[in-house]
């Protein structure tokens, strides 16, 4: 009977996983509904027939087997988290998991779990801190069927299993590749606005339940310690034990100051066993004793950076309290003086350093705490990282002491993560790449904003020093407030309250808005008989001065009417007319026509030159309308009715609009005519015809020759990821605002500051002068241009740390011994 009801209780899911998953179940079934409308509204803007045709066929055979995709999707997910959550005592026999095991994995299964994978961080991609808050529920879920969530176990309601649901349903409503990937796409794109809002009512529901995420536990490891080889270590051993007394100095050293592990003040009535105890917050400092820290990167994803021993946290805590007193009395971290009693200057190898080498200072301390050659070798590369880092040029001083307050924690990051002297993306290192290029293009720090911007980042890194600075997501925090400090401060830079972001982000629209306009007109122009020259007008030129007349003045103001009924006119009169009657309506409507149509052109801005080719054009077609045999009175009004309803329709609003824009497909003479003489002086917009492609440029000798991987590679770690582009095309995809960049203007070399991008990518603004700022504007194609042609490029030649890198990596080269001529 006791088992009967162990079974009974593991067959069903826990009641939170059930409400959670009745939740993405809801999820699913309204983005079904809502991409079937976003395909229809696709079909009426697909630029050739062929993709009009497909993204119907996806919308009908959707429609259709709307019922069946819910069934698949609701079946599939729940197949899934049943599996996910698996108790112990459910396994299957060692029958079955033997043929399990040698049971070879269809294409058709592969497929759809690289598909899940993909949709799943596509989908996830905005919802990584509802994800976070999320995984600290589910070891308490876990834990009451019976489950002990281990470090690598994953969230079961993690967007991957509702991409392999997704999957398989598509799966389930066609057998077409084309239409499943298009039906994958529109899903995908649809879920991945919606679920950060799905996954924060989920996190709603467990608090409401009455759940609490895991907190602080105490854990005592049974297998023996890391040095439990060592005489003397018998019997049960936990994370914080040692016998060389280094973790017990350390201890006292810590309560002395009122301080405890985590930087807050110490509790002496804290838990305790009789033989030590570990203590564990999502792996900080736990972990099984016998290991020195976690794989790489497996840390990262329970909000840890890798695992370190307690000794060593231990003393990297208390170097982090004795360097913070240290710059205590030195007075403001702002100052050029070094601490009291030390010597003037701070140097290495005759290079002079901003501050203190902490690590190479303990160096010895550091080495003995630690256990093995790998951490010895990190230890001392880390310390050389920093030498190259305090005594980089490019770095003011005052922000390079900053940085050398990091010194510990990223100790901490390299010891228990490796992936930080690899992975670009590491938040560890963007942090601090981040401060050096942002402190490097403001240059001299004499000045207000430079002042408001030191301040700014003491507050930060103070924050990372005395806070729990193994954590991922302190690093993140502080990466985010930087960069929302960066955009204000760049904004208020240029001088103007915001008018020139305001009057850019409006301009922007209103080209995207055109855009899809004029894509729209030209796929149901497509199809009516007519001149190819009157369609194409229509279509990019006419679209303009609608979109525009609309935004300015309403949908249905008369300035906006006679827009639509100039359209409709122009293109029925270039019809042959069959009748005096409707040759007649023509020569009387037809003054009215041309005054609406110069109306129109007047309000983009068109260029003459532009308009006599088109009129050009037009009378010879009127003329020939007037000839010949035309359309019977029931085809011309049946055809007449049909171009009504093309420009009756509502135009395109900014809800319409893609999440992305494909700024380099915009045309340079589609914006220009939309700014005044006198915006574009103000704005400065550097049009390309201002530009003498054909001349030479002057060699910049102050530059430097950029890195590449290869250069950042250390023997012994993971591979770098290859670094970013300082130069040529692919730099205009990269620009961040607040870095400074190199850009040949007005015949010569001169270092600007990115301020602005438009939300599209279709606007850059660019500021040069210290004192006198001047506002240095230009759209993407001229970005890329200028990248192309080398007129710009990056100040920097790699970002901090590759750089401090590719020096240390010099130096140990040069150390090392070379080998005897025979």
């Amino acid at each position: 009977m006791r088992q009967m009801n162990t079974a009974y209780r593991h067959s069903r899911p826990p009641p939170a996983i059930v409400t959670a998953a009745t939740r993405l179940k809801d999820a699913a079934a309204a983005a079904c509904e809502r991409t079937i409308e976003s395909l229809g509204l696709s079909a009426l803007t697909a630029a050739t027939v062929h993709q009009r045709d497909k993204l119907l066929a996806a919308q009908f055979e959707l429609n259709r087997k709307t019922t069946v995709f819910r069934q698949v999707f609701n079946q599939t997910l729940d197949d899934r988290l049943a599996r996910e959550l698996r108790a112990p005592g459910d396994t299957p026999s060692q029958t079955a998991a033997t043929w399990d095991a040698l049971s070879l994995v269809g294409d058709d299964e592969l497929d759809a779990t690289v598909s899940a994978e993909r949709l799943g961080l596509e989908i996830g991609r905005g919802c990584e801190w509802e994800l976070r808050d999320l995984d600290g529920f589910i070891a308490p879920i876990l834990a009451t069927i019976g489950q002990l969530r281990q470090e690598n176990d994953r969230n079961p309601l993690r967007p991957e299993t509702t991409g392999y649901a997704l999957v398989q349903a598509v799966q389930a409503v066609t057998s077409q590749a084309d239409i499943r990937k298009l039906l994958e796409s529109d899903f995908c794109r649809t879920l991945t606005a919606m679920m950060p809002k799905v996954y924060a009512a989920i996190l709603a529901d467990f608090r409401a339940a009455g759940l609490q995420p895991a907190a602080m536990t105490v854990r005592v490891s049974e297998g023996p310690s890391f040095d439990s080889a060592r005489p003397g270590n018998q019997g049960p051993r936990t994370g914080f034990s040692s016998s060389r007394g280094g973790v017990e100095s350390s201890r006292g050293e810590l309560r002395s100051q009122g301080l405890s592990r985590a930087g807050g003040p110490t509790s002496e009535s804290g838990p305790t066993t009789h033989g030590g105890a570990g203590i564990s917050r999502a792996g900080s400092f736990g972990g099984d004793a016998g290991g020195r820290r976690g794989s790489e990167g497996a840390g990262r994803r329970g909000g840890t950076m890798g695992r370190v021993d307690a000794e060593m946290m231990a003393l990297m805590r208390r170097l982090a309290v004795i360097d913070r007193g240290a710059a205590s009395t030195r007075g403001s971290p702002l100052d050029d003086e070094g601490p009291e009693g030390a010597p003037a200057d701070f140097s290495i190898d005759g290079h002079r350093l901003a501050a203190r080498n902490v690590i190479r200072a303990h160096r010895d301390e550091l080495r003995q705490a630690a256990g093995s050659g790998m951490d010895h070798m990190v230890i001392d590369l880390v310390g050389s990282l920093f030498d190259q880092i305090l005594s980089d040029a490019k770095v003011p001083p005052q922000m390079a002491r900053q940085i050398g307050r990091l010194q510990v924690p990223v100790l901490r990051t390299a010891l228990g993560d490796p992936s930080f002297f690899s992975s670009r993306k590491h938040p560890v290192r963007r942090f601090i790449n981040r401060l050096a290029s942002l402190a490097t293009a403001l240059g001299g720090q004499d000045d207000e904003g430079g002042r408001n911007f030191l301040r700014h980042v003491r507050e930060l890194v103070q924050g990372i020093v005395d806070g729990d600075f193994d954590q991922a997501d302190v690093y993140e925090r502080q990466l985010a407030q930087l960069e929302q400090f960066v955009a204000e401060q760049a904004r208020q830079e240029l001088g103007d309250d915001g008018h020139t972001a305001e009057l850019l982000n409006e301009r922007e629209t209103d080209i995207r808005l055109q855009q899809r306009y004029a894509q729209q007109l030209q796929g149901e122009l497509q199809t009516l008989p007519g001149p190819e020259f009157v369609r194409d007008f229509l279509s990019a030129v006419w679209s303009q001065a609608l979109v525009k007349a609309v935004r300015r003045h309403g949908a249905e103001s008369p300035r906006a009417k006679r827009m639509r009924h100039a359209g409709r006119e122009l293109f029925m009169s270039v019809q042959a007319k069959g009748t005096p009657a409707q040759r007649k309506d023509f020569l009387i409507q037809l003054p009215k026509l041309m005054q609406e149509l110069n109306e129109g052109m007047d309000l983009i801005g068109w260029p003459e030159a532009a308009k006599k080719t088109f009129f050009g054009l037009l009378l010879p077609a009127h003329a020939q309308s007037l000839k010949g045999e035309g359309l019977s009175t029931l085809d011309f009004n049946l055809l007449a009715k049909q171009v009504d309803q093309v420009f009756d329709r509502p135009l395109p609003t900014q809800t319409d609009l893609p999440h992305t824009n494909d700024a380099a497909a915009v045309d340079e003479q589609a914006i220009l005519p939309s700014f005044s003489a006198e915006e574009t002086q103000r704005l400065g917009l550097v049009t390309e015809a201002a530009v003498d492609w054909s001349s030479s440029i002057d060699i910049d000798l102050s530059a430097e020759v950029p890195l590449h991987a290869a250069d950042i590679a250390i023997q012994g770690l993971p591979a770098p990821d290859p670094v970013e582009p300082t130069q040529g095309r692919s730099l205009a995809e990269h620009v961040q605002i607040g870095f400074a960049y190199q850009m040949h203007i007005d015949g010569k070399w001169e270092k600007v500051r990115l301020n602005q991008v438009s939300p599209g990518r279709t606007f850059f603004v660019f500021t040069r002068g210290q004192r006198h700022k001047q506002i240095i504007s230009m759209t993407h194609r001229m970005l890329t241009r200028l990248c192309d042609s080398g007129r710009m490029r990056a100040f920097e030649s790699a970002y901090l740390i590759e750089r401090a890198t590719a020096r240390a990596r010099r130096q140990l080269a040069a150390l090392r011994p070379t080998a005897p001529a025979h």
